[in-house]
């Protein structure tokens, strides 16, 4: 394929040189490149992507006398805040005082706009550090002091902390003037501090492109700059480039190779936002509230090294807003804050939108309420009169973004590390929520190349999995007859998920993570009442993942989407926003952390979903009822539902004349998507423990196995719902007609049953027998008085071999997709009796032998049937392989 076609786009095989000013004033020379031609800077900055270090921008840029401090800033418009900013054209001087040097101070960054794909996206939060600038003779360093590790100030101990632990250099510059006559301020040119890669961005190109992007000093400018008493903020406009991207390779690559940008006009060359804050840290720090571990909130952790008086250093302090009330009169129980928490609609949200935004972020102001505080949340919105930029440090914010990829809402915060006081939040909601929904999730649901990166950066992908799961829900509603995509109902429904959405990225802002065990709270019966659930809401928390609240074919339909808060969110706010004396505090937060045995206030979080030793079947994202297993179950019924109305479509040729069959493509892979969400879940069970975060007092054990009653439903659900003949069984003339969109370049292919089907089979065979399931299963017999009530290995490796090799018993004929599933069974067996890993179990080796001598008798058995030819060698040479497998040496991993 060649270079030109590979990209779409007709590239230059040479960048001309321009003429470059020399480094002592490039800044002042900054020009924008001609469209289509990138700037290619001097040589000495072509060498390394390195060359626009700091240390090394200040060497060059070395003066070789100070100017008068009034002639420097001669005819520059003057910005008064908390770092005086000078600006006369492109330039800008930072002016900093005697008295503001070795102070710390907050500075932040954040990329206000990007590439627009791959993780790379404008309207996010970046990250932050209690600074210091630092004189060095005629330089000034801009260090990050190391807030991590802490020892009391003036103490040997606080000595031995800063010997052991560095603080890093952010930047630098020269100092430019000779002391003000009066204030004694020096200036410092604000381009050599900032146009320089301070957020390490090459490396996110690096990892979403694997090419090397240069920062490009030269082609960089200032596109705003900003002041008041608290705040100093400058705009940076970054340009990013590459001299030359490589022809593709003759040969595929035995490995995935992301393109070049696909967003720019050229991908040698692109440019990204980042805004710098100087801010002032509180000048009394709040009180810090320590976290309790039955609660999830985000948490500041340091390590005090003060004493040696308790077992570990850490502290962990509640990350939370400084909440203060006013003085109440008497016999009144709510007052207002002295500051409320606001937020900023940014004005790039579309109007249709900012209703229902400001409605999930008020929401929680119902939880504020109970604990005294009224309208301890303020919503405003930005207005052209406001020239401050939303990104800025002082000024929490919701920002509408969009991408060329899945999209995600995020809510981050940046703190003070000294308190865990929230002193910034930017929540970022990408533009999914209009009908085009369906349009959001790629036509080919593996992982591509080009979507590997995209979530690397993120903390909580909730609406990127949000995504496909309201593609799925309208989809079904549609196939059903309960929704018109362009009718009212949908618009609805997509206001009512962003309430949702911004009500859970909202919590986060408020400093609180997620709660993957609140959805166990309410039975489906429970779910399926709207009063109950608009008055209860339809889990403990709005922290949880939730799905849509979705009935089978002949249930009542209870609300679809979560409309309030839950009684965890309730029980969180209060733990952390009660306002307590410093006497009261530790006593008070006992008794409300104490309330974590209550039923509506279960509580499990991120490491706690995640399956390893310990798993919890009942800690998941995108469950809903009180029996996750029930709910497993009923989501895999809503697939089957939705591809046989598809199905039918075609049958009863309902589909309108002229409308596109991919369409059905989409739902089809939107039935797949929940296959591959939930049988994966289902595995948990397999030698399942739950695990509780109770503190000594409870009576209740901290680690319970799953009854092996449950154990063995979840193994048959697997078994019926992916290993049989008859899992997968679609129409030919339905798989015919599954489309593709024909504008799209990539997955013009048809549609591989067999490759999805397989896919699936094969990751959930290797949760199944895996060294970890092995290890829970024998360990769940040690926490059980009987050890026949627990799910025993050879049960579990019996009742897959039957499962997986039903046409040994039925002498049916075995298609190419239970072959193919079939030899994948064999490898494992193969794998674990002549290779097995030092983690694997000796009693999983031994039954898995006994299990192989078992399937070999059977297949030579079998052989002595009438099959196809195909049918015929598959036994053949699977009796053959084991075979050999059960006569060969073991060999040893590692030996």
């Amino acid at each position: 394929m060649h270079f030109e076609q590979y990209f779409g786009r007709q590239l230059k095989l040479a960048v001309p040189y321009i003429a470059l000013c020399s480094l002592v004033t490039s800044s002042a020379c900054a020009q924008v490149p001609a469209t289509g031609t990138p700037v290619t800077p001097p040589a000495n900055a072509l060498a390394s992507p390195t060359a626009t270090t700091p240390q090394q921008v200040a060497v060059a840029q070395m003066p070789s006398a100070l100017r008068p401090f009034k002639e420097l800033i001669k005819d520059a418009k003057e910005h008064k805040g908390f770092f005086t900013l000078y600006q006369k054209d492109e330039k800008v001087w930072i002016e900093i005082r005697p008295g503001q040097f070795d102070q710390p101070f907050f500075f932040s960054y954040n990329i206000p706009s990007s590439l627009g794909e791959r993780g790379l996206y404008g309207s996010q939060m970046g990250n932050s550090y209690q600074a210091v600038f630092k004189r060095i003779g005629n330089q000034v360093q801009l260090i990050a002091k190391n807030t991590d590790f802490y020892a009391a100030p003036g103490t040997p101990q606080a000595q031995a902390v800063a010997q052991a632990f560095s603080d890093s250099l952010l930047g630098n510059a020269s100092v430019l003037s000779l002391p003000h006559a009066e204030s004694k301020a020096i200036l410092i040119d604000a381009s050599t501090l900032l146009f320089a890669d301070i957020p390490s961005y090459s490396t996110k190109l690096e990892n979403a492109y694997r090419l090397t992007y240069a920062y490009d000093r030269s082609n960089s400018s200032f596109s705003k700059i900003y002041a008041e008493e608290k705040l100093s903020g400058l705009l940076v406009n970054s340009h990013f480039f590459t001299p030359r991207i490589a022809a593709a390779p003759l040969l595929p690559s035995p490995v995935a190779i992301p393109t070049p940008p696909l967003t720019t006009p050229d991908p040698r060359s692109f440019f990204v936002g980042f805004y710098y804050s100087f801010s002032a840290l509180p000048a009394t720090p709040m009180r810090p509230r320590l976290a309790d571990d039955r609660l999830g909130h985000f948490v500041s952790t340091s390590h005090d090294f003060s004493d040696d008086l308790t077992p570990s250093t850490a502290r962990y302090f509640i990350n939370r807003w400084r909440l203060e009330k006013t003085e109440a009169e008497p016999g009144i129980a709510l007052s207002e804050p002295k500051q409320p928490i606001v937020y900023w609609l940014d004005q790039n949200i579309p109007e249709k939108y900012r209703a229902t935004i400001s409605a999930g972020v008020l929401e929680w102001n119902k939880a504020f309420e109970k604990i005294g505080f009224k309208n301890a949340i303020v919503v405003k919105q930005q207005s052209d009169k406001d020239q401050f930029d939303t990104m800025d440090a002082n000024h929490a914010s919701i920002r509408w973004f969009v991408g060329s990829d899945v999209g995600f809402a995020i809510g981050p915060t940046k703190v003070d590390k000294r308190s865990g006081e929230i002193l910034d939040a930017d929540i970022a909601v990408s533009d999914i929520f209009s009908r085009g929904i369906r349009r959001a999730v790629a036509e080919d649901m593996h992982t591509t190349a080009l979507g590997s990166a995209q979530t690397n950066h993120l903390d909580c992908n909730f609406t990127q999995l949000a995504s496909i799961e309201m593609g799925f829900a309208l989809d079904l509603l549609e196939a059903r007859g309960a929704i018109d995509m362009a009718g009212p109902k949908a618009e609805e429904l997509a206001q009512a998920y962003l309430k949702h959405v911004v009500m859970h990225e909202l919590g986060h802002s408020l400093g609180l993570r997620h709660n993957f065990r609140s959805s166990t709270i309410y039975s489906m019966k429970q779910l399926q009442d709207p009063v109950f659930t608009k008055q209860h809401g339809m889990a403990g928390s709005v922290m949880d993942y939730l799905p849509f609240n979705l009935s089978a074919k002949g249930e009542v339909q209870g609300e679809y989407l979560m409309s309030s808060l839950g009684p965890y969110d309730y029980w969180a706010i209060s733990y952390a926003y009660q306002e307590f004396t410093a006497e009261q505090e530790s006593a008070e937060l006992a008794k409300i952390a104490a309330r974590s045995t209550e039923p509506a206030l279960s509580f499990a979080t991120d490491e706690d979903a995640v399956p390893g030793l310990l798993s919890d079947p009942d800690v998941n994202s995108f469950d809903l009822g009180s029996d996750p297993l029930a709910y497993f179950q009923k989501r895999l019924l809503l697939s089957r539902e939705l591809w046989d109305r598809l199905q039918d479509k075609i049958k009863n040729q309902q589909l309108k004349t002229g409308d596109s069959y991919e369409a059905l493509r989409r739902s089809f892979e939107y039935g797949f998507s929940q296959f591959s969400r939930s049988l994966p879940l289902a595995t948990k069970y397999i030698g399942g423990t739950s695990f509780l975060r109770d503190h000594a007092g409870t009576a209740r054990a901290t680690f319970t196995p799953v009854a092996v009653e449950q154990q063995r439903l979840a193994l048959k659900i697997i078994a019926d719902s992916l290993f049989t003949s008859k899992s997968f069984v679609f129409a030919p003339e339905f798989l015919s007609r599954l489309g593709v969109d024909h504008f799209q370049a990539n997955n013009r292919n048809d549609v591989s049953i067999f490759a999805r089907v397989s896919a699936l089979q094969t990751s959930v065979l290797d949760q199944l027998m895996s060294d970890l399931v092995a290890v829970r299963l024998l360990n769940s017999a040690e926490r059980v008085k009987d050890a026949n009530k627990t799910l025993g290995l050879n049960e579990l490796y019996s009742t897959l071999q039957t499962a997986i090799w039903s046409e040994l018993t039925s002498a049916s004929e075995i298609s190419a997709a239970r072959r193919n599933l079939q030899r994948e069974h064999l490898k494992r067996i193969a794998n674990t009796l002549i290779r097995p890993a030092a983690s694997t179990p000796a009693d999983a080796r031994s039954l898995q032998r006994a299990q192989a001598t078992q399937l070999l008798t059977a297949l030579r058995k079998a052989m002595q049937k009438s099959y196809t030819p195909e049918t015929r060698a598959h036994l053949s040479e699977s009796a053959a392989s084991l075979s050999e497998v059960l006569k060969a040496s073991l060999i040893r991993s590692g030996v």
